[in-house]
């Protein structure tokens, strides 16, 4: 009964943090660091002291779980990337005025790289940095919520199973977060999922991503 509440709640601890799982399905995690990381979480769980060993077993036990899955290393090793840089941003104040004027922009620049995210107050504007002053003056200086220049895109394209397979996307998040690279945005586009860094952050993301590929590439058959 002991045991059995140890692995239940060490399986509950893993079950919500995605970065373990990563770490057990791609066989980067020691059980060791991760018993040790668990413990204070597990004994809060379960209400007493617990030993490392049968924490480090616990995690053993829990790793045939997150076996790499087939669809998911499919669509991970049959995606590309494409590299995009100049690339800047302009945040607003969401209103009907500043509503009108991005989608005039859009239909203004139709081969341009303009992507424009809706949230439910604000609206952010990513494109080309040589539009973006002419972009910019669209707008007046009280709607500007924030702007930034000098960042990249990275562009992964995958194949269409993406849109109905869990997991893929965070995937390619966790390299980049783990490395403290921070994202500035992000948006899904259908098979595309884009990623907009900094520039000196995204020689080093590139990297990352390619080697998320390449490893899945090796792993699929």
């Amino acid at each position: 009964m002991v045991e059995s509440s140890l692995s239940k709640a060490v399986q509950i601890l893993i079950e919500n943090d995605l970065s373990l799982q990563d770490a057990l399905e791609r066989d980067y995690g020691n059980f060791s660091a991760i018993a040790r990381l668990l413990k204070p979480k597990v004994e809060e769980i379960v209400g007493r002291k617990v030993k490392l060993e049968g924490l480090i077993t616990s995690v053993k036990r829990a790793k045939p779980r997150y076996k790499p899955r087939l669809d998911y290393l499919k669509i991970v090793a049959e995606s590309i990337i494409n590299l995009r840089t100049d690339v800047a941003k302009i945040s607003l104040e969401k209103t009907k005025r500043t509503l009108g004027a991005a989608r005039r922009t859009l239909l203004g620049y139709p081969e341009g790289f303009l992507q424009i995210l809706e949230g439910a107050t604000t609206l952010t504007l990513i494109v080309d940095q040589r539009i973006f002053d002419e972009i910019r003056s669209a707008f007046k200086k009280e709607d500007v919520l924030d702007e930034k220049q000098n960042l990249a895109a990275l562009i992964v394209q995958s194949p269409r199973e993406i849109v109905n397979t869990p997991g893929c996307i965070v995937a390619l998040y966790i390299p980049i977060s783990r490395n403290r690279i921070n994202i500035e945005e992000t948006v899904s586009c259908f098979t595309e999922t884009i990623i907009i860094l900094k520039m000196e952050d995204v020689g080093k993301a590139f990297t990352l991503l390619t080697d998320l590929i390449t490893n899945a590439r090796k792993h699929w058959p």
